[in-house]
């Protein structure tokens, strides 16, 4: 609680040393183009494929940086005041924004938050997530909203729609491109959907197994799926409890799971515990909530990454 308060602290003297700089944050030198700012890499990714080269597209999360330990940068609070359209996921690891955007003037501004557009669950606690009694953990009883929405291909065409609406409302001379193109991409993500469907329908197992954090609630509901995790989905634990450990080896052997799944820019070693115990293989699971340096720079994209999770839940199944 400390540390939240002081980040916020720092957070608010930082905006006011912004609007001292700048004039309030004053709207100027803006290009041609639309000007989107995007959070995290999911969105980032569906804004560019429907906006194309009609939007300047800035991701405030860096290729490579955790999300827990993003902090906004007075030039991000500059970025945002200046964009036409603003994304971002609402869940806990963005109580940051409101305290920016609560110091702009946004009624020319579209904001999205992605957590608002789709049917929300809950995080869970499910079995094997206990923990020591000696272990302390800073959390309480209190229930939060899983963010990751975008894990689903299904929630992904519901808020590039949302997205294209909002490029729609704020540049309607281009709306054929922006339609064109939402059209184009809902046929790729419904592809995606539908071999994801057809996998889970044809394997000889549901459950999987993942030694990390759990951003995957979404994606296991979409499919029917069943799984155990270390860590519930946003937790902010790095040490598992060996009684958790213990719990994950007995399911992989009792039920003959052949992969361990880790989650990007993870240490995986968890995951690695698990597999050296079991003679299970891991394999990564991109959530798509960021990516590495290289991947980003290699062009992956939401549609490429779901591609390679496809093949690793085809592993994990069979």
């Amino acid at each position: 609680m400390k540390k939240t308060l002081r980040k916020t602290a720092l957070l608010l003297i930082m905006i006011m040393l912004v609007q001292a700089l700048t004039g309030c944050v004053g709207k100027t030198n803006k290009s041609d183009k639309i000007s989107i700012v995007t959070t995290i890499f999911a969105s980032y990714d569906f804004a560019r494929q429907i906006a194309g080269d009609n939007a300047e597209i800035t991701l405030l999360l860096k290729p490579g940086e955790g999300a827990h330990t993003y902090e906004p940068t007075p030039n991000d609070i500059v970025t945002i005041n200046k964009c036409d359209i603003f994304i971002y996921v609402g869940g806990e690891n963005d109580e940051w924004v409101n305290d920016i955007l609560g110091s702009m003037d946004t009624s020319d501004m579209t904001i999205i938050r992605m957590l608002e557009c789709v049917d929300k669950y809950e995080e869970e606690i499910v079995d094997g997530m206990q923990h020591d009694d000696d272990h302390d953990h800073d959390h309480d009883d209190t229930a939060e909203w899983d963010e990751h929405v975008w894990t689903d291909p299904g929630n992904a065409i519901i808020i590039s729609e949302k997205i294209t609406e909002a490029l729609v409302k704020t540049d309607p001379e281009n709306r054929l491109d922006y339609n064109t193109a939402l059209d184009k991409y809902k046929a790729e993500l419904t592809e995606r959907d539908e071999a994801f469907t057809e996998v889970v329908e044809n394997a000889v197992r549901n459950t999987i197994i993942i030694g990390d954090k759990f951003p995957l609630r979404y994606f296991i509901e979409a499919y029917g799926l069943e799984y155990y995790a270390a860590f519930p989905g946003c937790s902010e634990e790095s040490e598992v409890s060996a009684s958790t450990i213990a719990f994950l080896i007995d399911k992989v052997k009792e039920e003959n799971i052949p992969i361990i799944f880790t989650i990007e820019l993870s240490n995986g070693n968890v995951a690695k515990a698990i597999a050296d115990d079991t003679g299970a293989k891991v394999l990564t699971f991109n959530t798509c909530h960021n990516l590495t340096k290289n991947d980003f720079e290699n062009g992956e994209t939401y549609l490429s990454l779901m591609y390679k999770n496809l093949d690793a839940i085809k592993e994990a199944l069979n």
